[in-house]
């Protein structure tokens, strides 16, 4: 599976120490605390992965997301996935972060990390099988973005939003 291109001299990076985070600002201060504060803890720790956007001229995060595995209770699931799944706890991909520093902001960036994260659950969903991906939203733009992108809501909680296994796999296939 091809992946996604980004603009000359932005590169997509596995996150590392020499990346200069500090200045990272996409507007969300929760956003940009986990990348300076948390995201190479967590990685380190095995917990979840980091991709970035690196100005390959200078080191520069200008944008990136994270990836965890999780689970959900079968009853937390709508119908249209629940259907005759074990009544159990469910593994799932969760795109726990993603943001875009101010200074890229409108320059498609969102999108194709977007992208490129789903294209990263689908590949990871080939040798570790997951029910949906899931994320939990800051706030009402934020889940417009991802509306846009057929996420649809949990029953019962507004800001956590899913993308089925299945409809993940038909949007990978139309891609190819």
């Amino acid at each position: 599976m091809n992946s996604v291109t980004f603009p000359a001299g932005i590169i997509l990076e596995w996150l590392n120490r020499t990346h200069r985070r500090r200045d990272f600002q996409s507007g969300e201060s929760l956003v940009d605390d986990w990348l300076v504060t948390k995201a190479s803890q967590h990685q380190e720790k095995r917990l979840s992965v980091t991709q970035v956007l690196v100005d390959s001229r200078n080191q520069r995060v200008v944008g990136f997301y994270t990836l965890a595995t999780g689970q959900v209770d079968f009853a937390e699931l709508p119908d249209d996935i629940a259907r005759r799944l074990p009544h159990r706890q469910l593994p799932v991909a969760v795109l726990a972060w993603l943001g875009v520093d101010r200074n890229h902001q409108s320059q498609s960036l969102g999108r194709r990390l977007l992208s490129q994260a789903l294209r990263d659950c689908h590949e990871a969903g080939k040798t570790f099988p997951f029910v949906a991906v899931i994320l939990d939203c800051l706030n009402d733009s934020v889940k417009a973005f991802y509306l846009r992108w057929d996420f649809a809501e949990m029953p019962g909680k507004s800001y956590r939003l899913y993308l089925s296994g299945q409809r993940l796999e038909e949007m990978m296939r139309r891609e190819t």
